[in-house]
This record gives structure tokens, sequence and C-alpha cells, in this order.
């Protein structure tokens, strides 16, 4: 809870400095600021983000111990039950059961054993970072990925159940692939 109050904390003062530094109250400067330090401003605004975001992240996982490999993009994974069947690839037919939930451990949403999800690897439709870790399994795993924000539903959340800047973690069996 305290991490949660940090990370909301550091937004927080990350939104009031760029507030402040955009606005120069008091001193006189050029009316029209140049797109260049705009994007400097908004890019230095969006790494702070990104970095307490990943700080949690790794706080999360080092609470719960969880081993778990990064690919480049920022996905966390973890197979915890491996499968025998085919690997996934790009085109396939992914069919899987899933839980979602925030890194609170809120459940949004999940399938259950009567339900099945599914989508087409490679294709859009999902959150890239399941896109991207269906390709690391195999027919019958079973994992978990934590997916960052940039690789779920990013600033705007989903509209629904998933907040803004919303760190996800999914469980999923790849029940079949088509």
């Amino acid at each position: 809870m305290m991490k949660r109050s940090l990370f909301h904390f550091v937004i927080v003062l990350s939104s009031f400095l760029f507030v402040f530094c955009s606005n120069n109250a008091g001193r006189e400067r050029n009316k029209e600021e140049k797109p260049e330090a705009i994007e400097e401003k908004l890019l230095g605004a969006n790494a702070i983000l990104i970095d307490a975001e990943d700080q949690e992240i790794k706080d999360f996982i080092q609470r719960h111990g969880w081993e778990m490999q990064e690919t480049g993009s920022g996905l966390r994974y973890m197979i915890y039950e491996q499968g025998s069947g085919p690997q996934a690839e790009k085109d396939d037919t992914a069919i899987f059961h899933y839980s979602l939930r925030l890194i609170t451990g809120d459940l949004l949403y999940s399938s259950d054993d009567q339900e099945v999800a599914e989508f087409r690897i490679g294709h859009g439709g999902v959150e890239s970072g399941l896109d991207e870790g269906m390709q690391l399994l195999k027919k019958g795993d079973k994992a978990r990925f934590i997916l960052p924000s940039h690789l779920a539903h990013g600033v705007p959340g989903d509209g629904a159940m998933i907040p803004r800047r919303a760190t996800l973690i999914y469980d999923v069996e790849l029940i079949d692939l088509n």
C-alpha cells in the first residue's frame, strides 16, 4: 500500500513539476515555445513515470518471490507449468483460460472452466503484452505475465474496469492452438 502511495506521489509530483516548468510563472519568455522543447519536457515527464512503474513492478515481484524473465519490451513472464504441445506462433489462434488482475490484486476479468477466450496471435485486438506473451508459450503451458501500462491499455485504461496507466497481471493457460 505504501508503494502504491509512493507511486501516486511521484505521479502528482512529476505532473506538478511539468506544469510549473511549462508555465515559467513570473518570467518573460517567448510566447511560442519550440516543438522540440515541448517534446523534450513531455519525454522527461514520461520517463519519470515509466521509471516509477518499473520500480513498482520490481518491488512487487521481489515481495512475492517470483522468478520472472523480462523481454526487451518490458513484459515480465514466468511459465509455472510446462505443456507438451507445439509452440505458439504468429497467425495461430490462441485458445486459453485467463484471469486478469491489477497489480494491487483486484480481479478485473476472467474466464472460468466453462468459458475460454481466443484471439489470433499477431493481429491486434488484445493488449500488445498479452500478444507478445502468448508467443512465448507452448500448448498446455500455464504462465503469468506482468504487463506495464505501455503494453496494456496505456494512459486511458479500457474505459470500464481497467484504470488509467494500470499495470496488469495475467494468469493464462494455453489450452489449444488452431
